[in-house]
Order: structure tokens, then C-alpha cells, then sequence
């Protein structure tokens, strides 16, 4: 499952580097009753009773939080399904009644007991209304009686069954998986299961589609399983199709039957287990591109028209699908992969045994397609058909070791595919991500407390994850690295696993205990947070000084490998230490004078590092790293400080810089600084020479916008042919540079073929024209735009959507408000729903509007969503 987050250049231009009853008992000192003896006369036995200890007084609200906490760990945990039952085989039967959206079934499921004699079967089967139950036992077949109450299935078993017993349970049944849309995650933003878009084919700029959705317990709305993911199971689905469609599913399609009623019914086998949360199909009209790899036969599915941009989107499957078999030395394990784009899909994408789902945003037409950069969504996905699907996670408590080698597989792909710099910035921006995240949430890793299962969904089991196992890697080195997940993928095949079965491959291979390692960063919460000073008054022998200033309370004190690094006469140099002290020095003695050493160069460590670096040593760092990632960090941080002058003198380096990154960087930075084109010379014609070059296409395009924020109007010309050029990112830019000339109107036939493109980079400068002219009359296009866009389209629009009808009401602001407030209500991905909210707030001089916002607002089942409505609405109902 992948998350849909910002892109890496995006994030690293953002935020790089910088009543319950207590019953106390206590304790009494007692001793015995004893006769005492008098020399004068007897007296009385007495019996002497002991003092009671003095009673220490106690912080009763501390203690009473501290049960409160203890007692819910105990009744929050969630550990890993208790198993009475293998579920070994599902047969089913499906037809859909696309009027009513109702998954109309047939289900044959086959079970042994695991160990223990058993008597009674639970079945997950959320919200169906249900036909007879069957047991088919030893060639006969009985009705049995059952107890439902909408989300457990409880089957009293006739006989005691042992574990030499197969059996099977047959039943017919309707799934209503519309009753089922709930409160997603960070990564699942809907929890339906299975989902009919335009089932009835209304829209006409969408296609009616079914496919389903797993992760987590999701399943079992729309068949009967055990819903967990430490079940394993084979499948046969036969699927209903409409004869204008095809389905995609799991498996091999290893059977077709006309049905003669414009129908048709699809078998796709399972022969290999896998668990019920990756059971999934597909069916629309899509066309198929077919490739293949070491004779494992692929196919890309799309909407018919997109093939040619499927085949480049998805070009580097099989090369994928190489690298990681030979990496992992474990060959592809499923006998095909699929990968199918479709509409209205609830997360970025998810890992089906054999069939991965992708949302909309990888449907490019062969234009669009030439700036894909989509390899990382694929890798991700690709993955976990060895993390997740081959080998998978007990519980989701341990969700990290499915997405955390997903995550990290990212990394991996583009080390290989597009060298180290590439990679270090994809991991950059994954520790970015969880940062962001551990301000306000810092969880352990592997947590079995959590209030629902989609509270794994985080930044925590994919991003911190992600970096976790690249810094295992590292220190654990390259050979035992990839030789220690041979073994734990072969051990464990086709079966379920818990964070120690990875630790133990590991120490297997590498000889050495790795608690430590597991202990802190998969067990606990928190991350590093070090002070480093560099001393360099010996140049000869440099002192390293660090100090560990996390807060020790809540967070461990780490034991931290890491490198120091400097460069000899041009070469790079690395000596290999390990932080164990909460303060702790290292001396580097190096022999020749150095004037700059780096601590964590390659940005390998999630750390937050506060160290002391002037102008001068950043500039340095620009001018001797060979890594792109720390010349990225040097120029990054010399504008973060402002230091507008040194940036100056680095800019003409910088848009040339191997990296690609460096170069954008420097470009955005440019755009800031026009003032620089004057001030350097030669600079505005390297601008020029890099656009009119082979440099990558956004690199051009960061190019004609600094152009463009110059003197739009001294490059209308080139503006004009570049408009041609096949990338969109390029055509799109200079499109946007034409738009923004000041008291200048665009040729009509140029903006009326453009305004009919649907490619939102396209979309966006036709809008932006649109209003600043203005030109009136186009409320009808921007009506349509909204209906024809979707996804990340969709949401950079509709703030231009507002904005038009806010200043133009007569051109149609009822039916814009309309259209938002629907947006607002029903999209099933929030940050549309965000972006239909922040449009709308152009109309919040109507207290109309307000009010209808408000009652939505009010509806809103996204945690986080709602509390930014909530903040905004607070404001806008005193304001009206």
C-alpha cells in the first residue's frame, strides 16, 4: 500500500535539514504473640501487637493514571489473531447488480481445524444479508443453523471437528459494501471494500469500473473470511462480466464461459496461499498492454487511448522485477504480475498478490507519459509481492515489515536505476515526512496498542521504517545485508512473520547479536537528537565532539553507528565510529591538514543534528562534496540563512551541478532573485543554453520560469515555440510565462487549443488567464473542467474554480457553489475534499454558503480534516 505524499523535490524544498477504584495494599511488619516473663510476680499474658509501618504518602493521581495506563495497554492490545481454524481454500461466485450496487454471492470456503478439536466457526461477513449455510463434510451436505449480528458469521459446528477433519461451509449471500464507506487512514482514505464507480454510466467523463480494496479487514465486505492477515488461503473467483468489459484478478485466468445474456464468467486461480486481505479484482473496459520478463507474462490496464502511455509509464517493470530477484536472490515467486490503473481509487496504490491497483494519476496519455517519474509507486508495490504478499506481516502491529522494505525498496530502484544522489534524496524526504510526523505522534515502530487498525497507516510504519532497514543495511554492510533477507524470505514463504524473525535472520548471517539494534528503533519510539561541535585547532587531529540531547525520559539513549568523512587532495575519505555515551568525543587523526569533515555526509541517519556551521564552511561544503545530497544541504541551508550574496556566487555552478535536484533548487532560487541575471554575468544565456540543451525536462522548465519571472515579455518568442515542444512540463511552463505578459492578450487559436487540453498543468495557466485579463463568457469551460479533472488535477484547480465565479458571480457562482459543496461532501479522498473546502472560502461573504459549509464541515469523519474545518468555520461564523 502506498501513501499519497508530495514528491521528494517538493518536501525537500519545504523542510530539508534544519471511575476506577484504587485498592492500595499495604504492608504490616507482624510478629508473634509471646509470654513475658516477670522475676516478681507473674502477670497477666499480654499479647503485643506489632506497629504498622509508617505509611510513605503516595501521589494518588499518579498513581491512578499510571493503572488507568497499565489497564489499557491490557485491554488495547492487539496482537496477532487467535487461530482455531486454516482457512485453506475459497471457491467463489460472484454477479453484481450495478443498479442497486449489491455483490451478489456464492461461496465455498474450506477449513481444518489448526490444532484443537473445535465446535463452533466464526466467520468475519460485514453488513450481508445471508441464504442458507451449508456444511459439506465427507460427500455429504447439511443446512446449518447460524447466529449474525451484521459483522460476525457464528456457525455451531454439528460434531466435533479435530485437525484430521476437512470440511466445507457453502453459502449464498448479498454484500452491500455501500454501507460499509467509514474512516480511512493516512494511506486508505475509504473503508467500502469494494467499489462501483459509475455503476449506472451517468458521467461521461467517467467510465463504470469495479474493483475492490483489502487492507486491512476489508475483505469481508464483500465475501465471507477470516480476515486476518495471518490466515494463508488458495482462491478460484468466478467473475460476472459484462462482455463489453474485463476483469483483472489474482492469479491465472484459467477458464472463460459465455453466459449467453451479454455476459460472461471469468475464472482466476490462486494456486500459490496468500492471505485474505490481498484477494482483489478488477473489471472495465480496459485496454491491455502485455510484456513479459524471464517468461512471467505481464500486463498494464488502463482506460482505452492510454495505452502508449501505459507502455512508458510502466516500462521498467520487467528491469524491476530483474533487479530485485537477483538482489534478493529469491526469484519472482507469482506466476504473472499485473498492474491496472483505475478511477476514484482510495490510496496511492495497493499490492494484490499479482495484481496491483494504482489511482488515476498513472493514467498518462504518451504526452504526459514523457515526464513520468511514477518508478517509485511502482517499485513500492512491486515489493511487496515478496514483503507482504510471498512473506507477511502476523498482525498489524507489525505492519513496518511489510512497509518498510516497500518503502525502502524506493531507495533500492532508484540507487540502482538513477545513481546515489537520486536515492539519498528519496530518503531525505521519507525522514522529512516522519519529522513532520514525530512533532506531534512518536510511537514505537512495532506497537500492539492502537485504538484501529488503520492506525498503523503512518508515516511511522512506512517512512521512519523505510530509513530504519537503510541504516541496518549500513551497518550490517551490502553482503550480509541482502544474504539475511535470502534467508528470511525462504524461511518464512508463504507464511506470517513477527520483527524477531527478521532480527533472528539477520544475527544468523551476520555472527553478532542485534538487540540493541531492534530494541531501539523497532521497539521503542523517538529518534536521535544530537549536538555536534567539530573542533579543527589541531587541523591534524580533529576532535568530534557529540552529545545526545533527546529527552532520555521518553526516548532511548541510542547506540549509533556513523561516519565522519573528509576529503585528501580531491578524494574522498571515511572512518567508521559508534556513538554509546550520552556525550562522547572522537578524535579523527587523518595526517594532512583538513579544514572540513563532515558527520553523516550521505544524510544516512535519522537524526536531528544541531551543529554550528558558518556561511563560509556551507559554501565549502557546495564547492568539495562529490555527494549531491550535501551539496543539495549546502545550498538549501545558505538560503534558509538568507545569505543571498554566497548563493549568488554559487548559482552559476549550481545550474549546472551534475544532480539534477542541485540544478531545480537553484532555479527556484533564481526566481526569487531575478536581480541575479543583471549581477552575474553570462548568467541569463546560460539560462537559455540549459533550456535549448539535453537537460532534464523539469530542469528546462525551471529554466523558462526564471525566464518568465525576469522579463516574460524579452522571451515571448521562444515562449512561443517552446509552447510546441512534446513535454508537458516544458510546453506547460513556457504557456504559463506567455500568459502572465502584462497588458497582453495570447493569439485566440493558441489559448482556445489549450483551453482544451485536460492535462491540469495545461489547465492551470488557461485559468490563471482566464481571470487576470479577465475574459468573461468562459464559465461554461470552467464548469466543465471541474467535472472532466481529477486527483492532484483536480485539487490545484478548484482554488482557481473559486476564484473565478467569486469574482464573477454572473458567470454561474450557484451552480460553482453547488459543485464544491458536493466536492466537500462526497469525494472520497480528502485532500479533494480540502480543496473543495479552501475553494469555497471564496464565497464566505454569504452566509448562506457558510451555513451549508459548516453543516458538511460538521459531517466530516477525517480527524484531520475536521480539525482544520473546525478552525476556519470557528472564524468565519463570529465574522458572519
Amino acid at each position: 500500500m502506498k501513501q499519497m505524499l508530495a514528491k521528494a523535490k517538493d518536501i525537500l524544498q519545504k523542510s530539508l535539514f534544519p471511575g476506577l477504584g484504587i485498592l492500595i495494599l499495604f504492608a504490616y511488619s507482624c510478629k508473634s504473640a509471646e509470654k513475658i516473663s516477670k522475676t516478681k510476680e507473674e502477670e497477666p499474658e499480654q499479647e503485643v501487637m506489632a506497629k504498622p509501618m509508617e505509611i510513605i504518602p503516595l501521589d494518588t493521581v499518579g498513581i491512578i493514571k499510571l493503572v488507568q495506563e497499565k489497564e489499557s495497554q491490557l485491554t488495547n492490545y492487539k496482537g496477532e489473531r487467535k487461530r482455531d481454524f486454516d482457512l485453506i481454500h475459497t471457491d467463489l461466485e460472484l454477479d453484481f447488480d450495478y443498479q442497486n450496487q449489491i455483490v451478489l454471492g456464492k461461496a465455498v470456503l474450506t477449513f481444518k481445524p489448526l490444532f484443537k478439536p473445535q465446535k463452533e466457526l466464526v466467520l468475519d461477513a460485514q453488513d450481508f444479508e445471508l441464504g442458507k449455510v451449508y456444511l459439506v463434510f465427507k460427500g455429504d451436505s447439511a443446512s446449518l443453523g447460524y447466529y449474525y449480528d451484521s459483522q460476525e458469521l457464528k456457525i455451531p459446528l454439528p460434531q466435533l471437528m479435530t485437525k484430521e477433519d476437512t470440511f466445507a461451509i457453502a453459502m449464498a449471500y448479498k454484500a452491500f459494501p455501500e454501507k460499509n464507506s467509514g474512516e480511512g487512514s493516512q494511506a486508505i482514505t475509504d473503508t467500502k471494500g469494494l467499489y462501483f464507480i459509475d455503476p449506472l454510466n451517468e458521467d461521461p467523463n467517467k467510465p463504470t469500473m469495479i474493483w475492490t480494496q483489502g487492507e486491512t479487514m476489508h475483505n469481508s465486505k464483500w465475501f465471507p473470511t477470516l480476515d486476518q492477515p495471518n490466515e494463508k488461503m488458495t482462491q478460484l473467483f468466478k467473475l460476472t462480466v459484462p462482455d463489453s468489459m474485463v476483469s483483472i484478478g489474482n492469479g491465472e485466468l484459467v477458464n472463460q464461459v459465455d453466459l449467453g445474456n451479454g455476459s460472461h464468467l471469468d475464472y482466476w486461480e490462486m494456486k500459490l496461499p496468500h492471505s485474505p486481505y490481498l484477494a482483489a479484482f478488477a473489471i472495465g473496459d480496459f485496454g491491455k498492454v502485455e510484456a513479459t520478463w524471464d517468461g512471467v507474462p505481464l500486463g498494464y490496464y488502463v482506460e482505452k487511448g492510454y495505452e502508449e502511455g501505459a507502455k512508458m509509464v510502466f516500462k521498467n517493470t520487467p528491469e524491476m522485477l530483474g533487479f530485485f530477484s537477483e538482489k534478493l536472490g529469491v526469484r519472482y515467486p507469482w506466476p504473472k504480475y499485473d498492474q491496472v490503473v483505475v478511477r476514484d481509487f482510495v490510496s496511492g496504490a495497493m499490492e494484490n498478490t499479482t495484481v496491483s491497483i494504482f489511482m488515476e494519476e498513472l493514467r498518462l496519455n504518451e504526452k504526459e507519459a514523457l515526464d513520468s517519474e511514477w518508478d517509485y509507486i511502482i517499485a513500492h508495490e512491486l515489493f511487496h509481492q515478496w514483503f507482504g504478499d510471498y512473506v507477511t506481516t502476523e498482525s498489524w502491529a507489525n505492519l513496518p515489515l511489510n512497509e518498510g522494505f516497500a518503502n525502502y525498496s524506493e531507495f533500492l530502484w532508484n540507487e540502482h536505476k538513477y545513481g546515489i544522489d537520486q536515492a539519498s534524496l528519496k530518503l531525505v524526504a521519507e525522514m522529512e515526512t516522519y519529522f513532520a510526523e514525530s512533532a506531534t505522534k512518536q510511537v514505537n515502530l512495532i506497537r500492539h496498542y492502537y485504538e484501529d487498525s488503520e492506525d498503523m497507516f503512518d508515516s511511522h510504519s512506512y517512512a521512519k521504517a523505510g530509513v530504519i532497514i537503510h541504516m541496518l543495511r549500513k551497518y550490517v554492510g551490502d553482503e550480509v545485508f541482502f544474504e539475511a533477507l535470502q534467508r528470511y524470505l525462504q524461511k518464512h514463504a508463504f507464511s506470517n512473520v513477527e520483527v524477531h524473525d527478521l532480527r533472528q535472520a539477520f544475527e544468523e548471517v551476520a555472527g553478532e547479536d542485534l538487540n540493541w539494534f531492534f530494541n531501539q528503533w523497532f521497539l521503542d519510539k523517538g529518534h536521535p537528537e544530537l549536538f555536534v561541535e567539530i573542533d579543527y585547532s589541531i587541523p591534524e587531529n580533529i576532535l568530534i565532539s557529540i552529545t545526545q540531547i533527546q529527552d532520555l525520559e521518553e526516548t532511548p539513549l541510542y547506540q549509533l553507528p556513523f561516519e565522519i568523512s573528509w576529503y585528501d587532495e580531491g578524494e574522498r575519505k571515511v572512518k567508521k565510529f559508534m556513538l554509546k555515551e550520552a556525550f562522547q568525543q572522537f578524535a579523527l587523526e587523518n595526517g594532512n591538514p583538513t579544514d572540513l569533515v563532515f558527520f553523516d555526509e550521505g544524510k544516512d541517519l535519522l537524526i536531528k543534528k544541531n551543529q554550528v556551521v558558518s556561511l563560509d564552511q556551507w559554501v565549502h561544503q557546495y564547492e568539495t562534496s562529490k555527494l549531491g545530497i550535501a551539496r543539495y544541504e549546502a545550498l538549501d541551508s545558505l538560503a534558509t540563512n538568507d545569505a543571498a550574496e554566497e548563493l549568488k556566487l554559487l548559482i552559476p555552478k549550481a545550474i549546472k551541478d551534475e544532480f539534477w535536484s542541485v540544478r531545480e533548487l537553484a532555479l527556484s532560487l533564481m526566481q526569487s532573485h531575478t536581480e541575479w541575471m543583471e549581477e552575474v554575468d553570462g548568467l541569463e544565456n546560460e539560462l537559455v543554453i540549459l533550456i535549448d540543451g539535453n537537460a532534464k525536462n523539469s530542469v528546462k522548465a525551471g529554466a523558462i520560469d526564471v525566464l518568465a519571472a525576469y522579463d516574460n515579455e524579452k522571451y515571448q518568442d521562444m515562449f512561443l515555440k517552446l509552447v510546441e515542444e512534446p513535454s508537458v512540463l516544458v510546453s506547460s511552463s513556457a504557456l504559463m510565462g506567455l500568459t502572465n505578459i502584462e497588458g497582453q492578450e495570447l493569439d485566440e487559436e493558441l489559448i482556445e487549443r489549450f483551453s482544451k487540453e485536460t492535462n491540469f498543468r495545461y489547465v492551470i495557466p488557461v485559468s490563471e488567464y482566464f481571470i487576470t485579463k479577465p475574459v468573461l463568457g468562459r464559465g461554461i469551460w470552467f464548469h466543465e473542467k471541474i467535472n472532466q479533472l481529477s486527483g492532484e488535477g483536480l485539487y490545484f484547480f478548484l482554488g482557481y474554480y473559486g476564484e473565478y465565479f467569486s469574482r464573477f458571480p454572473e458567470e454561474g457562482k450557484d451552480l460553482a457553489v453547488e459543485n464544491l459543496k458536493k466536492i466537500m461532501k462526497d469525494d472520497s479522498q480528502n485532500f479533494i475534499r480540502l480543496g473543495a473546502f479552501q475553494a469555497i472560502l471564496a464565497f464566505s461573504d454569504d452566509a448562506q454558503v457558510v451555513e451549508a459549509i459548516s453543516e458538511i464541515a460538521a459531517q466530516e469523519k477525517d480527524p484531520e480534516l475536521k480539525s482544520y474545518y473546525d478552525y476556519f468555520m470557528d472564524a468565519l461564523i463570529v465574522k458572519n
